[in-house]
C-alpha cells in the first residue's frame, strides 16, 4: 500500500520564488519516490545521466541547464551507503560547477547517523563528516526527514529543514481502528518520536529499556507502560536487522499485548530483519517509502508501505517559493 497526504500540493508558479524555475534531479538511489514527487509536482525529471567507468568510478553529466536555477536533488543515502553518497557528492559539484543559482539535496534518508557523539575514546563522529562532505560538495541548503538524532541538524553550516512523517502514521494507523492503544518507544532517546504519534492519536506511551551489550547485541531488560490487553504501536526510525524491535515485540507479547505493530520511517531491511520479524509475532510493519525495499525482502502480508512523497514535495515548493515549511507540523 503506498498512503497519501490528503493535502495537495499548492504551486503558485515560478513569479513566486526569489530564486529561477525549478528543476528536480535524482541520482540512483531511490528513482521511485523521485518519480512520485516529481509526478506530484508536474515538474520533470532532468537526467544527470549518471555513468560507471570500467574500473567503477561515478561520472555524470547534466543534460539540461542549470545556470541560475533553483535545483533540487532526490538522494537518500541508502544501501549501498556509499556509492549513493559519492553520487550525491558529485552531483553536488557538477551542479556547483554549472551554476545554478541555489542547491537544495533533499535526503529521505542519511546515513553515517548512527554516530553523532562519542560514545568511546577515539571513535569518529560520522554523521558531522559527511554533513561536513555535502555541503563542501555544493549543498545550499538540507531537506531531511525522521533523522536518527535531532542533533544532526545542528552539523550543518546551511539552513536546514528536518521534515517528520509522524502525521502520515498517525492518519494511517487511525483508519486501523486499534482498541486500547498504546504507542511504545523502544527506548528513551525514541520518546519525542514516539510522543509525537502518540498526541495525535491521543494515546498513552509506554517504554522500553535495553542494554546494549555490544555494536550488534542489544537484550530489551524490561516495558514500562501499561500494555496489557492493549494494541502496541512501536514508533521507530529505522529498521535494519530487525533484532532490537524483535526483542522488544517478544517483550510486550510477554507482559500481554494483544497485538503487536511496528511502525518506522526509514525500512533499510537487511540480512532476515523480516523473517525477525514474522518469528516476533508482529502483525504489521508500516514503514515509508524513504528508503526502497528490494523485492526479495517485500512481504505484501507484513509489510505497508506509506509514502512520502506528498510531504517532500509540498516541502520542495515551500522552499522554492520562500515560504515557512515549519507550517507543515502545525
Amino acid at each position: 500500500m503506498i498512503g497519501r497526504l490528503t493535502t495537495a500540493v499548492e504551486f503558485t508558479g515560478e513569479e513566486a520564488s526569489p530564486w529561477g524555475a525549478l528543476k528536480l534531479i535524482a541520482g540512483s538511489a531511490n528513482p521511485d519516490l523521485a518519480q512520485r514527487i516529481s509526478d506530484r509536482l508536474d515538474v520533470p525529471l532532468t537526467d544527470p545521466r549518471l555513468r560507471r567507468f570500467p574500473d567503477g568510478e561515478i561520472n555524470v553529466k547534466i543534460e539540461d541547464s542549470m545556470r541560475g536555477h533553483d535545483v533540487f536533488v532526490i538522494q537518500p543515502t541508502s544501501p549501498p551507503v556509499n556509492e549513493h553518497l559519492m553520487e550525491l557528492f558529485i552531483i553536488l559539484d557538477a551542479l556547483r560547477r554549472a551554476s545554478a543559482g541555489r542547491v537544495t539535496a533533499v535526503v529521505p534518508y542519511y546515513g553515517y547517523a548512527r554516530k553523532e557523539r562519542k560514545t568511546q575514546p577515539r571513535e569518529p563522529i560520522s554523521a558531522k563528516l559527511v554533513a561536513n562532505f555535502i555541503t563542501l560538495a555544493g549543498a545550499d541548503r538540507l531537506l531531511l526527514l525522521d533523522l536518527h538524532a535531532e542533533a544532526i541538524e545542528g552539523f550543518f553550516d546551511v539552513p536546514t529543514d528536518h521534515l517528520s512523517p509522524h502525521r502520515i502514521i498517525a492518519e494511517y494507523l487511525l483508519t486501523l481502528q486499534l482498541q486500547h492503544l498504546t504507542v511504545v518507544a523502544p527506548d528513551a532517546g525514541g520518546g519525542r518520536r514516539a510522543e509525537a504519534v502518540a498526541n495525535q492519536l491521543q494515546a498513552p506511551i509506554a517504554f522500553g529499556y535495553k542494554r546494549r551489550s555490544s555494536d550488534d547485541e542489544v537484550e530489551v531488560i524490561a516495558v514500562s507502560g501499561d500494555v496489557k490487553g492493549r494494541d502496541c504501536v512501536v514508533v521507530e526510525d529505522i529498521i535494519t536487522t530487525g533484532g532490537t524491535i524483535s526483542k522488544l515485540a517478544q517483550a510486550l507479547h510477554n507482559q500481554g499485548a494483544r497485538r503487536v505493530l511496528i511502525a518506522a520511517t526509514h525500512p533499510v531491511l537487511t540480512g532476515d530483519a523480516v523473517e525477525r520479524l514474522k518469528r516476533a509475532n508482529v502483525e504489521q510493519v508500516i514503514v515509508t517509502d524513504s528508503v526502497p525495499i528490494a523485492p526479495e525482502k517485500f512481504d505484501p502480508e507484513l509489510v505497508t508501505v506509506l509514502s512520502v512523497a506528498p510531504l517532500l514535495a509540498e516541502a520542495i515548493i515551500r522552499v522554492h517559493e520562500n515560504r515557512s515549511v515549519s507550517e507543515l507540523f502545525s
